[in-house]
This record gives C-alpha cells, structure tokens and sequence, in this order.
C-alpha cells in the first residue's frame, strides 16, 4: 500500500453521479495523477491518499486510491485557490482574492463563526455573507458523512441520498441501528444493512436485525402479491434470511406490534401477521364499500322502452344479464361488472353511460394503466383518465406518491366506473376510495379471470367472492365475438378445454418448434416478413411479444436482445446509450419498469403546443425512443398515449426494452397481434390463468410458437400462485355486523 501527501493542483475529471474523479496532487517530491471515488475533492485541499500505483497507457503512472483523508488548506495562498476554485458557489477569483487579502489564514475560521464580517468587504451584502457560511457548512459536512458512509461500502449516490434524509444525524442513527436505512432510503435492501451492521459490530442476534429481518421479508412477499403471511411461514423465511436459528421470536413481534409496525390477527383460524399500512389499507377499503353501498340514494327508474331505444340505436339485442346490469347500475352504490372477452362488458357499459347522460348525472371513467385508459377511451367515445390522474397525482417524496384528491378534496361526480378492476391493487384501491364520497354511484368493470395485480392484493377476486358487494357476472357470447376464434379459444382454455391447433381458423394460429432457438427464429420471422404482410401492417410496431419469464432462452431479457438486434440494429443514423447491461438505441420499443410520480410529461400538438402536461409514468406504460441526445445526457420517449417524457441519462434503471413482456406486463393492454412462445417451464408459472391472460390481450390475431404439449399442460394446470389477502374477510366483518 503505497501513501502520498500534498495538495491538490488541477481538477482533471470527474464524475458527479458517482464520485469517480482524476486530480493531480504536487507533493514536496513531484506531481502526480491520483484517480478513484474521491466526492467534493477541491483544487488547493491538502490530502492524505492510499492505494496502489498502476500504469495507464496514456496518462502514464498513477496512484489508484482507496482511501483519502481530506483537510482544509491553511496557508492564504492555497486557501485563496481553493476559494477561487469555484468551491463555493458565489465565489469566483475576483472575490476570492478579497476576501483572503482581508482575512489571511483565517479566511475559513471567518466564514464558519463570524460569516457577518465577510460583508464588511465590498461586494458582498450581509445575506450573501450568510448563505456563503451556509454552503460552506453544507458542503463541509456533507462530504464528511460521504467519506463515512464510503468507509462501510456504500456508494456515492446511496451516500448522498442517506445525507439528504437524515443530514448530520447520518453518524447516530447509521451506528445506531443501520436496519433504518433500508425503510427509508429507496434501494439500499436489507442486506446491504446487513452488512454495515457486521462492520460496525452489531450482534447477529440483536433485536434490531431481527426485526428488520421480519420486516423486510413481509415487505418483499408484498412483492409476491400478499398483504400478510401466516405467523410460521413468516418465521420460515426470517430464518432463512438471518442465516441463524432463532428460537424465539415472540419478543421480535412483541416489539414490532407495539411500536406500530406489524399488525398480529387470527383469519380464518390462522395466525396471520400484517404491515400495519396494509391492514389499516384492507379495513378501509371494506368500511368505505360498506358506506357507499348502503347510502341512500336518488334512485333511477328506467322503461323497457328506453332499452328497446339504446338497442336500435346500437344495432343490439341485451341478454338478461346486461339488463340486470343495466338496472343494478342505476339502482346500487356500488356494482361489480364482469365476464370474459365477448360477453358485452363494453356494449353494457355505454348503455349505462348513456342511461346517466340522459339523466344530467355526471360520469367520470377511469382505469389503472395509460393503455387501458386509452381503450376505455376509444370504445366508449368518452374521456377515460388513468386513476392516477384522477386522483390529480403531484409527486412527493422519493418513491413515494402523493394525491391531491383525498376525504379532505374529494372527487366530483354522481357515477365513477373504473375498468380493467383486476388490475387495481390494494394500495391503489385504497387512495381511490379515500377521495369517493358517499352518494357517489362507484362501478367496478372487469374479468375476475385474469391475472392478478401486480402490487400486493386480490381486489377485485375478493369483493365478488365476499358476496356482498352486487355483482353481475356476463357470460354469453355474443354472435359477433363467436365468430372469433380468440373469443372461443379464451372461453374453453377458461373451461380447461382443448383447442383447435389445426390452423383451420382465421385469427388463431400455432406454429410447432421444439427447440427454443427455432422458437426464436420463427418469431422474427414472423414478425419481420410473414405477419405484416398477412395482416396488412407496414411495419412491426403492432406486433407484441408475450411470455410468462424473464429468464431463459424464451424468457423476455434475452428475447429482447434478439428482437433488437433484428428489428432494430444497429445504423449510423441512430444514436445509441449503453447503461449498465442494457443498450438503447433511437427507435427501440420501451417500457416503464417502475413508478415514477415526480417525472413531467407533456403532449404536443402537430404545431409543437403544449396541449396536456402533467407528472407521473407509471410501471408498465409503453412507448418508443424518438431521440438520444449525448450532449445534454436525455432520451426521449414517445408514449402510446401521446405522452412526452425526457429521461436523465441516470435515470435509464426505470426502462427497458420492450418488443418482448411478461403476459403479467401486458395487463390493461391490447394488440393487434400477439406472439406467445409456448416451451417448457415451472409448472406454478404455466398455468391457465397466464395462458388466458395472454391470449385475450390480441385484438386481431393470436401465434403460438412452440411445444403443443406445454398448451395442453397449462390449460390443465389449474393451480395459480395463491396470495394472502384479507380484503374478503373485512368484508364480511364489515357487511355482518352493520
């Protein structure tokens, strides 16, 4: 380990996303080039740095480091450089000069304790005295808390962003019980706690790691979809993770309870453990359907005249089920509407639409995701929002949303209908509610069927199974959708029926290729010559790919690659960006992979106006890159809802490519085309449910590629990732005792 001493002369380059800097240092002996994660390094600072010397083919020797000291330069001359260095912003050379002829080497110690006598220099007013003080004090003591925070491993960006939550309490609550860090700080996982804890010497059975450990794992089997686990499983997967066996864990939830942490609850004679914010969410969500449901209401007669009207306007005859709909909407506070592809689920809901509107009610409608909001839009001919907007999102703190529309500023209207329901998770679900208030009608249109959401919860499943909450379930398909061979095929893999694999149809097709790499070959082939063609399309972009992984040959990362490469290679004409493992390049399909509440967007008119503009992009929103641009470090992305957003080169983590989703993905979405690669995998994954899911998101035509004994295996394979959720049983808590 070799060390030098001196003081450093020239600012060479460095990185501000992640501290990587090269400076050059004169020492009493020579100069010479010092390169690492140095943050906030200032020319005329005097450092103390070790590490390893190497030779680089251009620059020659330099010391690679791998700790610095820092210190304040102490001399006038030096301590003038550092001023006029550009330090402190408000500082130039000029000023600089002033202020060190005036207070010689106790330029620093002035600025720290009595910033007022810096106005006594020309130029420099008494407020400016005060925010140079702050800055200096700012900028000092954070980059103590970066040096200190490098020391346990972490990185520059993970360093600044604990700085900005916790500022000079980082040291305490970081010695304390580093655990904290990973609830409040956005990525840092409960392992990489962990492991500051191991170096700051924390006991491996200490009541801080224990409860983080029960924490972090309810919190990742959110992730999975459940807003509890049962009290032994959870011991189960703690252990696991804590690497140690415990014996008693009692006194961890005993903590955790009466802190307001963890919710302990018998469901179903089971002992269940919650989050506090999802059992708090699950008891609102059913108190809040109580009230809207039982409110008294004006109540809308309707005549069998006014149906005949609504079907020789539409061309239609409504079978029983769409008139009990029809009746319920006007005459409940809350409906249930659901039923699988062709069963009418949208022809019903413009009748009731229009129903309302002949009655001066005012409907807003609104679904989870942008794409299943522009559907909504387009089959009703009415303005759809996404619930986030209608809850007028207005960003908040890192990964955190924030609502405007809540009890205190609810929203206005007599009828909410919320399509695409299966999608809405709990937490959403909850926000939603919060800003209805009772005597608004709230209508509930979806396909129980479906995969479930994302997030953590089973919503929709829940509120019709609960029985409570009127629900109308639409089943016959209507002669049109029969004429579809998409339709019939849902509805029998539905039923656990096989289907026709013949091709003797003309919207349903399946391709036999056993070994993945001819699965893949087929797939581009398809996509660059066959199906265009076939469909009349002029280029690929209404062709979707959807498999049930991400890993694997046939999995969505390495199809991606493939489809890149092929749809979209590489050309001098297009600009391209390599983050991380992940290569963008102009005229790539994207995806959303995470929510983003604070990012702004804006849709323009074909003149270059401004015509919307709001925050907010959202985990599954999908678009196209439309430029990269190196010199201001942004890509632009172009929403299939017309929505213009501009990324930060640092935040390119929040997409990827997407010619190939996860069937899960794609939820809410609709194609033209899809392409389903059939092929072997776990048999919890391929079920009828993802099958189903999958092929009712195809509009026109439906491929599958692949192993005709996988279809069989998933339309039979009835099993589905089960979740925990209590929604059901609040409600009937709720519903049997008021």
């Amino acid at each position: 380990m070799e060390r030098i001493e001196g003081t450093v002369e020239d600012i060479i380059y460095r990185n501000e996303d992640n501290g990587y800097t090269v400076l050059t240092v004169a020492t009493k002996d020579d100069e010479l080039t010092v390169v690492g994660l140095m943050y906030g390094i200032t020319v005329g600072e005097h450092i103390i740095a070790e590490g390893e010397y190497a030779s680089h083919n251009i620059y020659g020797k330099q010391l690679q480091v791998t700790h610095i000291e820092t210190n304040m330069p102490n001399e006038a001359a030096a301590i003038e450089r550092y001023l006029g260095s550009g330090a402190i912003k408000g500082i130039g050379p000029s000023l600089a000069t002033k202020i060190v002829d005036r207070f010689k080497e106790d330029t620093f110690f002035t600025i720290e304790s009595e910033p007022l006598k810096l106005a006594e220099i020309k130029g420099i007013s008494e407020k400016m005295a005060q925010n140079i003080a702050t800055i200096f004090y700012e900028q000092r003591s954070m980059r103590q808390v970066v040096i200190f925070l490098q020391e346990y491993g972490l990185s520059l960006t993970y360093a600044l962003k604990i700085y900005g939550e916790y500022k000079e309490r980082t040291y305490d609550i970081v010695k304390k019980n580093p655990y904290v860090l990973a609830e409040d700080i956005q990525g840092i996982s409960f392992r990489m706690a962990d492991d500051i804890a191991e170096k700051i010497g924390i006991e491996k059975t200490s009541d801080f790691r224990m409860m983080a450990a029960i924490k972090h794992v309810l919190m990742r089997s959110a992730l999975d979809g459940h807003t509890y686990l049962e009290r032994e499983r959870l011991i189960e997967l703690t252990t696991e993770l804590l690497i140690i066996e415990v014996l008693d864990f009692d006194h961890a939830f005993m903590n955790l309870q009466l802190n307001g942490h963890i919710m302990i609850e018998e469901i179903e004679g089971k002992v269940c453990i919650f989050l506090t914010s999802f059992d708090n969410m699950e008891k609102y969500i059913a108190a809040k359907l109580f009230e809207l449901t039982h409110v008294s209401l004006e109540q809308h007669d309707y005549t069998d005249k006014e149906i005949e009207n609504i079907e020789k306007e539409m061309g239609i005859c409504f079978d029983e089920n769409q008139k009990n709909a029809i009746t319920q909407a006007l005459t409940c506070g809350t409906l249930v509407i659901t039923g699988g592809p062709g069963t009418g689920k949208t022809t019903t809901l413009n009748a009731i639409i229009k129903l309302f509107d002949e009655r001066r009610q005012e409907v807003l409608l609104a679904a989870p995701t942008g794409r299943a909001a522009k559907r909504m839009s387009e089959t009703t001919g009415q303005t759809a929002k996404t619930i986030h907007r209608l809850l007028e999102i207005s960003g908040g703190a890192e990964g955190h949303q924030r609502f405007e529309r809540n009890e205190d500023y609810p929203i206005e209207a007599d009828v909410i209908i919320i399509d695409e329901t299966s999608m809405m998770d709990t937490v959403l679900t909850y926000h939603l509610l919060k800003a209805i208030v009772p005597g608004t009608r709230v209508i509930f249109v979806g396909d129980q069927d479906q995969l479930p959401s994302v997030g953590p919860g089973n919503v929709l499943k829940d509120i019709i199974h609960s029985g409570y909450i009127h629900t109308v379930k639409l089943q016959q398909i209507f002669r049109q959708a029969g004429e579809s061979h998409i339709v019939v095929n849902a509805h029998k893999i539905n039923s656990g029926e096989m289907i026709d694999l013949t091709n003797n149809t003309k919207d349903f097709f399946f391709v036999r290729r056993q070994d993945p790499r001819h699965v893949i070959g087929e797939i581009i082939t398809l996509i660059k010559s066959r199906l265009p063609k076939f469909a009349g399309l002029e280029s690929f972009e209404g062709i979707q790919i959807l498999t049930p992984t991400r890993k694997g040959l046939l999995g969505v990362d390495n199809l991606n690659l493939e489809l890149q490469k092929n749809l979209n290679p590489p050309s001098k004409d297009k600009t391209e960006k390599l983050y991380g493992t992940r290569l963008f390049r102009e005229g790539d399909k994207v995806m959303q992979i995470k929510n983003n509440y604070n990012i702004s967007w804006r849709i323009m008119s074909d003149y270059g106006f401004t015509v919307d503009e709001g925050l907010g992009v959202f985990n599954g929103d999908m678009g196209q890159i439309v430029e990269i641009n190196l010199y201001t470090e942004k890509i632009k992305v172009l929403f299939d809802d017309d929505r213009m957003v501009y990324y930060e080169f640092k935040g390119l983590d929040e997409l990827d490519l997407a010619y190939a989703v996860t069937i899960h993905k794609s939820q809410g979405s609709e194609y033209p085309i899809v392409i389903m690669p059939m092929f072997k995998g776990p048999a919890l994954l391929l079920n009828r449910n993802l099958l189903y899911t999958g092929i009712t998101r195809a509009k026109r035509y439906v491929v599958l590629v692949g192993d005709e004994q996988v279809i069989m295996q998933m339309i039979h394979n009835k099993r589905e990732m089960l979740r925990n959720s209590a929604l059901k049983q609040r409600l009937l808590e709720v519903f049997s005792v008021k």
